[in-house]
């Protein structure tokens, strides 16, 4: 995938997310991968996922896999 400028991407913040600003944002700049950038810093940098990471990460997290407690 090309990099293109975090403009050219069409970010979403979770509704879950607070007015703090300790958030993160993604994106979907194609069909294959998910981009992902700090709130607090949108012309930062990102990290990119490809699908198949994307989804093992999602249910990782709702499986508890990161829970601190």
């Amino acid at each position: 995938m090309a990099v293109q400028p975090n403009s050219a991407f069409s970010w979403t913040k979770s509704s879950y997310s607070g007015g703090n600003g300790a958030c993160v944002e993604i994106a979907v700049p194609a069909v294959t991968a998910i981009a992902v950038r700090d709130s607090k810093d949108p012309d930062g940098p990102r990290l990119t996922f490809g699908n198949s990471s994307w989804a093992r990460f999602v249910s990782d997290l709702a499986g508890g896999a990161f829970d601190l407690a």
